[in-house]
């Protein structure tokens, strides 16, 4: 509004002198120009004066929007080496809009990370599980308050050779070819021969295994979800055999997989959806042979899963607009939506994603 009253009256005093006789022009110019330049300056100094601010606006991490104003500063975040991809996309994409937004992302695990948290060194933590008792009885005792996000959800595939005819392998199954009692095992039966442990009736077949090695994300979700409770019950490390064929590299991986028809891996269900020359195994956790697809992943249907956090600092964020920026973008589709996938992790159902956006904007 006020910019066309601007126009308006800059057109009338043009008007105005262009009547006037030549010897009283500049004096009118002068005071024309004066009158323009104290116009101007009004409009800039009160530009809200005639528009009213919407009363009851929604919180921006309702919305799942950043706020869109320019901030500077850091942000320190560490934990989970899973989560990590995932802040370290969104931070790349938050740097197209708060390029003066320093975010650092370090990956130790998650233990690790709730370790620095809780001794005040981490605006967040990711986190690959949700945090243990001890471990926010530490936060607590050092006077570190913080709010839980959920922002992802991990799930991995399990697979074999296309010609394979096994179609489902059970947690027990999983753990007596690949788990630590199972060094030199060459064939799907041997699983059957451990003490103790029920199998189902594998077959007497090659077994080559492909996995991610030591260093990987998907590495620790496996041996957590899969290997880790049946280990602690037998007494043995949470880990995995030795002598199989470790890669970072999933398209290694699965070009592993793909070489033989009784081969056995694993990795991340986003690599793993379309790739040919394999069978995605189902898997049975407990409560019957499931198939990985997004939706069962994000259902929690599909055992080899879960969700994924991010813990953040409350203290910190009130003190830092940087940090809330973040986070606020963390929660916007832009985060949630694209960031997760484009790692190839599976997104948050709606309401799911609705029920973390309401946890941060009640902190």
């Amino acid at each position: 509004m006020r910019l066309r009253k601007l126009r308006f009256a800059a057109r009338s005093l043009a008007s105005s002198n262009s009547n006037l006789s030549k010897s009283a022009r500049p004096l009118v110019l002068i005071l024309g120009l004066m009158t323009t330049f104290a116009l101007v300056a009004a409009a800039c100094g009160g530009g809200n004066d005639d528009e009213e601010v919407p009363s009851g606006q929604s919180d921006v991490a309702d919305q799942g929007q950043d706020s869109g104003g320019a901030v500077s500063g850091r942000v320190t975040i560490s934990g989970s080496s899973t989560v990590e991809p995932i802040s370290v996309r969104v931070a790349e994409l938050f740097e197209d809009v708060q390029p003066d937004v320093r975010v650092t992302v370090d990956g130790p695990g998650t233990g690790d990370g709730f370790k620095l948290f809780c001794e005040g060194e981490t605006d967040i933590s990711d986190a690959s599980r949700p945090i243990k008792e001890s471990e926010a009885a530490d936060c607590a005792e050092a006077g570190i308050e913080y709010v839980e996000l959920r922002v992802g959800i991990d799930g991995i595939a399990v697979m074999t050779g296309e010609n394979n005819p096994v179609d489902c392998v059970s947690f027990n199954d999983i753990y007596g070819m690949v788990g630590p009692e199972s060094t030199g095992f060459g064939s799907w039966s041997d699983a059957g021969s451990l003490s103790g442990l029920e199998t189902s009736n594998l077959p007497d077949a090659s077994l080559d295994i492909y996995g991610p090695g030591e260093e990987s994300g998907t590495f620790d979700s496996f041996v957590e979800i899969v290997l880790e409770h049946i280990a602690d019950e037998r007494g043995q490390d949470a880990t995995t055999r030795p002598d199989y064929n470790a890669n970072a590299d999933d398209n290694v991986i699965i070009q592993g997989i793909q070489s033989g028809d009784t081969s056995f891996g694993w990795v991340g269900y986003a690599f793993a959806a379309h790739a040919s020359g394999v069978k995605l195994l189902q898997v049975d956790g407990g409560e019957g042979c499931k198939s990985a697809n997004a939706d069962t992943i994000a259902s929690g249907e599909y055992p080899v899963s879960r969700a994924l956090y991010i813990y953040v600092n409350k203290a910190n964020a009130a003190a830092s607009p940087a940090l809330t920026a973040y986070v606020d973008f963390y929660l916007s589709d832009e985060g949630l939506g694209t960031a997760v996938s484009q790692v190839g992790y599976v997104n948050l159902t709606d309401d799911a994603k609705s029920a973390t956006r309401a946890n941060w904007s009640g902190r």
